[in-house]
């Protein structure tokens, strides 16, 4: 079934002695907004993690393969997609390239959700995901901890040599105490149309967002737990309000007396339902 309706929806999650989302360009530290220290986690991540859920779950069945996976050489992909009886058929030049469009759209999940470029190869064209999400970012400021870590053992026998049978070596590792992380995303019904994104694709996303924390698990991200997950279904296509508007109707806020948070239990989230448009209608999937 296509989607009629469109969704906004807010996606609250947590960590816990971990690190979430680490910056490459920063010693793989955790993201933090350098004018307010709140930590950051990016809508690339979050995509990732919806990504290996899909993969997990569906295991590349036949219409949720994954483009964008590990190791994947993605002109390869592309240029399959040309290798295609019915691409083929189709003349050269745009409607060949559409066709190829549409190939990809059908075979890949996460082409049809989150969109792709796929000019690279032998043209498979552009796709505008129906899906969009902002960046995390955490309701209060982080701390960005370090920790000297040991392993009992080297890599080579050159290392063991030099540490004359003393053979540790030191590390470090990065974490945060605790962070309250807020997400915001988009759903248009109207770039579904056109990907083929369905309502059996939606519920599948939603169950990403519900589970993805928990077959994704990483001594380096410590306890990441999805805590919230509101949605905002419009009665229409175009949507019945803006989403800013319905998003201000989520307050995350810590309790009273509550310092330095450390659990979710430190904080309140009410959705103020009376402002809510009557044509809007708010869902609590968690």
């Amino acid at each position: 079934m296509e989607l009629k309706n469109r969704y906004d929806f807010v996606y609250i999650f947590d960590v816990q002695d971990g690190n979430p989302n680490g910056d490459p360009d920063a010693g793989n530290l955790p993201r933090v907004d350098a004018e307010t220290g709140m930590g950051l986690v990016t809508d690339v991540c979050l995509k990732r993690k919806v990504r290996n859920y899909v993969q997990t779950a569906k295991n590349c069945s036949e219409g949720y393969d994954i483009f964008v996976k590990e190791k994947a050489v993605l002109n390869n992909l592309i240029d399959a997609a040309h290798d295609d009886e019915k691409v083929k058929s189709q003349k050269e030049g745009g409607d060949r390239t559409e066709a190829a469009r549409m190939f990809m759209c059908k075979t890949y999940y996460d082409i049809r959700t989150f969109g792709a470029v796929m000019s690279t190869g032998k043209n498979a064209g552009q796709v505008r995901g129906p899906i969009q999400l902002t960046f995390a970012r955490s309701v209060d400021s982080v701390t960005s901890l370090e920790h000297s870590i040991t392993r009992m053992a080297v890599a080579t026998e050159a290392e063991a040599a030099k540490q004359k049978g003393d053979n540790r070596t030191m590390g470090r590792k990065s974490t945060i105490p605790y962070g309250l992380y807020v997400c915001h995303g988009f759903i248009s019904a109207n770039l579904a149309k056109q990907t083929g994104f369905s309502e059996e694709d939606l519920n599948l996303f939603w169950e990403a967002l519900k589970n993805m924390f928990d077959v994704d698990r990483s001594a380096a991200r410590g306890l990441m737990s999805a805590q919230k997950l509101i949605v905002f279904k419009h009665e229409s296509e175009l949507g019945n309000a803006p989403a800013n508007k319905l998003f201000d109707l989520v307050k995350v806020e810590k309790k009273t007396g509550c310092q330095v948070p450390r659990s979710f239990s430190d904080y309140t989230v009410t959705i103020d339902e009376d402002k809510c448009p009557a044509n809007v209608t708010i869902k609590k999937l968690i």
